[in-house]
């Protein structure tokens, strides 16, 4: 399913924002509020709601949020002062206030994935984020699995990816990885007790199998 605004299009399908042609970089945290924001349009969605979505389990003052949102706004082109997208509710939340819609159909068929526990994950260009934590790119919900354990960056018909400072690390196989290393279709990537697959380019990773979430 994609959503268009104004130059904007979101791709909840593959994850990625476009402003025109261009993906633009957003946090696995942001596209989730954004998402979020989107699914209760035009409601306003309550601060502390939010905050149970994409904080689950960790006390986050509202500071903070205000802090993301205003990293999508800036993502988005929009501006406080004169919100043409997401509108402040004094007090109380945040909501989605732009013209939107949404267009059905599938996208174009991923070329890079990870399947985990017969979930297909697509992986969109740029950083994708595997960890516990739900608004990660990839949710591996295993306790030896840390809230942001590894990422895996798409360049092209390339991936590589990369420990964040997991607590039992990131392996491609026996290996461990250190630093960034190059991932090749079928490859076995192990955090901590968690076990998922690679598959790249013309391994068949169909967008029907695919959840984001």
């Amino acid at each position: 399913m994609r959503v268009r605004f104004g130059d904007v299009t979101v791709d909840r399908d593959r994850r990625v924002l476009l402003r025109g042609e261009a993906p633009v970089h957003l946090s696995p945290r942001a596209f989730r509020l954004l998402e979020l924001l989107l699914e209760r349009r035009p409601a306003a969605v309550p601060r502390q709601e939010i905050l149970d979505a994409l904080w689950p389990d960790v006390v986050v003052s509202d500071g903070g949020l205000a802090v993301l949102v205003n990293a999508l706004r800036k993502s988005l082109g929009d501006d406080a002062r004169d919100p043409r997208g997401i509108r402040t509710g004094p007090t109380f939340g945040y909501a989605f206030d732009g013209e939107a819609r949404e267009e059905e159909g599938r996208s174009p068929a991923a070329r890079h994935g990870l399947v985990w526990a017969g979930t297909t994950f697509a992986l969109a260009e740029g950083e994708n984020v595997i960890g516990r934590d739900r608004a990660c790119a990839v949710v591996v919900g295993q306790p030896a699995v840390s809230r942001q354990h590894a990422r895996v960056v798409v360049k092209g018909p390339r991936a590589f990816i990369e420990d964040l400072g997991s607590h039992n690390g990131t392996f491609v196989g026996s290996r461990r990885v250190e630093g960034r290393e190059a991932l090749l279709d079928g490859d076995l990537v192990h955090l901590g007790t968690a076990t998922l697959t690679y598959r790249g380019p013309g391994a068949g990773v169909s967008q029907s199998t695919v959840t984001g979430r």
